[in-house]
């Protein structure tokens, strides 16, 4: 946690874990970070979601309250705590989460956000086998730093959905790993077999099926661009139309030479 001074000068204790409406409900917190790639207050660029593929043009953390500026400055102030001082976010985060608030609760790392580096993963699994307590659950597009770090060696409290959408698509088994592809309505996913998880965020890791449906949020001009296809369908269908560039360029040069 950090410490500011409020306005009768004593210190006061921020909290790093926050909880947006809907994980309210259900008494879920989570930590937040911008989403894909964003202006730094130094002018560079940093890409939060290295993986992201079609998901970078639906993302519903583009639009809405992530875009207000007190929002927004919050989330950037979670990235340059973690991204440049990672030693201090795991003594603040693991500190915050000895708090008798957060015994037997769960908590969504990242409503918004990626595992953007190898470093910042093993910091958080350090940060959840320090806090056996809790309970930790995420959605990722990083399915092959997910296979290489953790798979073979979860923290006991840590579930995870690897999430469709991404440059990482085909690294997923999707009829055997718990995966999550984000539908136009619940009828759609319904009737592709997948289980609705509308009724809590959290089914995406509990659900008895691994096959975890998410209708899309009802925002318009999102809505339209998906039409009636999933997030897997619609990066499938990029995926091969990069293979056949790729193929087209390569016959080319082979004619050239």
């Amino acid at each position: 946690m950090s410490e500011s001074s409020n306005a009768t000068g004593r210190t006061a204790t921020k909290r790093l874990l926050t909880q947006n409406s809907d994980l309210r409900r259900i008494g879920v917190f989570n930590w937040t970070l911008p989403a894909f790639v964003i202006e730094m207050p130094d002018g560079s660029h940093f890409n939060v979601c290295p993986q992201a593929g079609v998901c970078a043009q639906l993302c519903y953390a583009r639009v809405g309250t992530y875009r207000f500026k007190n929002v927004r400055a919050a989330h950037i102030r979670n990235l340059l705590l973690c991204r440049d001082n990672p030693e201090e976010f795991e003594r603040q985060m693991t500190d915050e989460l000895t708090h008798k608030r957060y015994v037997g609760k769960w908590i969504r790392v990242h409503d918004s956000g990626e595992f953007f580096s190898d470093e910042y993963l093993l910091t958080w699994l350090r940060i959840m086998r320090s806090s056996p307590g809790v309970r930790f659950y995420c959605y990722t597009k990083e399915i092959s730093r997910f296979k290489r770090l953790v798979a073979n060696d979860p923290p006991e409290n840590f579930l995870w959905c690897y999430s469709l959408g991404g440059k990482e698509d085909h690294l997923i088994d999707l009829s055997t790993e718990r995966h999550a592809d984000v539908f136009p309505n619940v009828e759609a996913l319904i009737a592709a077999d997948y289980t609705d998880q509308t009724e809590s965020d959290l089914l995406a890791v509990l659900s008895e099926s691994p096959l975890v449906g998410i209708p899309a949020n009802r925002i318009p001009h999102l809505l339209k661009k998906q039409g009636q296809e999933t997030f897997g369908s619609l990066q499938r269908a990029r995926d091969e139309r990069l293979r056949a560039k790729k193929a087209r360029a390569g016959q080319k040069f082979a004619l050239a030479h």
